[in-house]
């Protein structure tokens, strides 16, 4: 009973508690709620987050296996490719050689023989030799003319400086500018001057007039009778007003050379001509086919042959074309005719 009397005593302290305590609750209760919610958000994502940690591991394991494989096969292609490539090569350079070793055997037996292409290559180098050494002789002999000539030409000079210049020698009475009383020697050329002769100039000599007699001039017997007078000089002609060519055109258009045409430049039997001369050259050829040498077949195949050949055939193409030209104008005659 004591202790029911204390409650009811206490019942007012009781409920002004009740309703303090409440009334906090009220006022911290959305706070409480906010931090609740931001624990259970922190905590969802962090397991959120771990769950998918999880499935990138796994995504990543696959992919991994995946590409792996993918780049296997990629590299057995490429080393696939890589093997053919070099089984390829190889074989080429196997056949390369094998070439190489064949054409040069086939060249050196049947086409190209060293030895006598050593021995011509020897006979032209000596020949050379021999060439240059004249030429360089005949050099030197021309050098040597040419300053023997230069000196005599110079001699020739002198001498005639010398003649010309002969009034100048020295005297007993009056001694020359060359030998001068002022000089311990005389000069070079004082003596030069006391060998050579005075130049003296001839003058032209004058034609006698032949006498012509008088009975000769009035019987008018020769073509000489009357007084023949001198050649006048010739008179500068003004060129002519108008459209008029000028003189020395129409003096060449008038007296120019003849040009025949080709009717009258070539022969009648041309064709005959040129089917002998194909004959002399087949029947020439056919001689030299069987007469060749080894060593002068090997200078054929050289290029400056093959530059001859090719000469020889333009030759003959165009001697064709002519006889084909000439055969058809004996059509033509024999056709007119």
């Amino acid at each position: 009973m004591a202790t029911l009397a204390r409650l009811q005593a206490r019942s007012t302290f009781l409920a002004h508690q009740y309703y303090f305590r409440n009334s906090a609750v009220d006022v911290f209760r959305k706070k409480e709620y906010d931090a609740a919610v931001k624990i259970q958000s922190w905590f969802r994502g962090c397991r959120i987050r771990a769950y998918l940690r999880y499935l990138h591991r796994v995504a990543t394991v696959i992919q991994k296996c995946w590409r792996g494989y993918l780049g296997r096969q990629h590299y057995q292609l490429i080393v696939k490719l890589e093997f053919c490539t070099m089984k390829m090569n190889l074989y080429n350079a196997m056949a390369v050689r094998i070439q190489k070793r064949w054409r040069g055997y086939r060249i050196r037996k049947y086409c190209f023989n060293y030895f006598y292409l050593k021995e011509y290559l020897k006979a032209v180098s000596e020949t050379n030799d021999a060439i240059r050494e004249a030429l360089e002789e005949f050099a030197e002999m021309k050098e040597r003319e040419e300053k023997k000539a230069d000196l005599e030409r110079e001699e020739k000079k002198r001498d005639y400086q010398a003649r010309k210049m002969h009034y100048l020698l020295s005297t007993k009475q009056i001694p020359g500018i060359y030998n001068s009383p002022f000089r311990k020697d005389p000069d070079p050329w004082e003596l030069r001057l006391q060998k050579a002769k005075p130049l003296i100039s001839q003058r032209p000599k004058v034609k006698q007039k032949r006498g012509v007699n008088i009975s000769n001039r009035l019987a008018c017997t020769s073509a000489r009778s009357l007084p023949q007078s001198e050649i006048l000089p010739p008179i500068d002609r003004k060129q002519c007003q108008g459209p008029f060519r000028d003189i020395t055109e129409v003096l060449e258009q008038r007296y120019k050379p003849l040009e025949p045409t080709l009717w009258m430049a070539e022969p009648i039997n041309e064709l005959k001509m040129a089917r002998e001369e194909l004959r002399k050259q087949e029947w020439m050829r056919n001689i030299n086919d069987n007469m060749i040498s080894k060593l002068y077949y090997h200078h054929l195949i050289s290029s400056q042959s093959m530059e001859n050949y090719i000469q020889k055939l333009d030759k003959l193409y165009k001697e064709s074309k002519r006889r084909q030209k000439v055969k058809r104008r004996l059509k033509c005659e024999v056709s007119v005719e």
